[in-house]
C-alpha cells in the first residue's frame, strides 16, 4: 500500500471531491450489505446522523481489517422525507415514485464520515442539509430523466444535484460539499487532527 490514506467507497463524487482538495489516497470499496445493517433493531432506535454515522464505520471497519495500518475513511449518506428513508431508486418506476413523493416538499440529506484504522475510530463527523424540490410537473421530470439517465439510479434519493436535477430542487440550505456525498471541510479537519495529512 503505497499511500496511507483509504477511501472505502465506490463513489466517483467522495474520490473527486477528496482529489480535488489535494487527499492523497487510494479507492477500496467496502462489500457490506448496507440494507442488511438498517435492519438491525438498535439501529432503528437512533437518529437518521446517528445511524448514518454507524453505516460509515461499517464501511471503514470493512476495509481497516485489511489495512491495520493505514487511515481508513468511511463514508454513508441518508435521504429521509418525514419518517421515510429514501434509498437509490431500483429502477426507472421507482425513480419516479420517489421524486413525485420529494415533490414541493423538504426532505434531509445526511452525508457522514468516519477514519478507522484497525479497529478503531479515530475520528467521526456528519453534516444535515435539507432540499426543498420544487412543484415541477411530469414533463419537467421527465426532461431531466431524459438528460441524466441511468445515473439517476445510482443517486441516493434519485438525483443529482451537481446535474440537471437541480432544475427540480427550489431551495437547499447547507453545504454543497454535503450533498455531493461528503462533509468535506469537517473531514479534512480530521484528517490533520489524527496526523493523516
Amino acid at each position: 500500500m503505497k499511500n496511507n490514506i483509504i477511501l472505502a467507497s465506490e463513489s466517483p463524487f467522495r474520490a473527486q471531491l477528496l482529489r480535488n482538495a489535494g487527499v492523497d489516497f487510494e479507492t477500496i470499496p467496502a462489500r457490506v450489505d448496507e440494507r442488511a445493517i438498517e435492519q438491525d433493531n438498535q439501529l432503528s432506535k437512533l437518529g437518521q446522523a446517528a445511524r448514518t454515522a454507524h453505516l460509515a464505520a461499517a464501511k471503514a471497519f470493512a476495509v481497516a481489517r485489511q489495512y491495520p495500518d493505514c487511515f481508513v475513511i468511511g463514508a454513508d449518506q441518508t435521504i429521509m422525507l418525514g419518517q421515510t428513508v429514501l434509498h437509490k431508486p431500483r429502477d426507472g418506476a421507482h425513480l419516479r415514485e420517489q421524486l413525485k413523493m420529494m415533490r414541493g416538499k423538504t426532505h434531509r440529506l445526511v452525508s457522514a464520515a468516519v477514519i478507522a484504522q484497525s479497529n478503531e475510530i479515530l475520528a467521526q463527523t456528519s453534516q444535515t442539509v435539507k432540499l426543498t424540490m420544487r412543484q415541477f410537473s411530469d414533463e419537467e421530470m421527465e426532461h431531466v430523466i431524459d438528460i441524466e439517465g441511468e445515473k439517476l439510479l445510482k443517486c441516493a434519493g434519485g438525483y443529482q444535484l451537481e446535474g440537471a436535477s437541480v432544475q427540480l430542487f427550489e431551495q437547499v440550505d447547507g453545504d454543497y460539499f454535503t450533498v455531493l456525498g461528503l462533509p468535506l471541510l469537517p473531514l479534512l479537519k480530521a484528517l490533520r487532527q489524527v496526523k493523516a495529512i
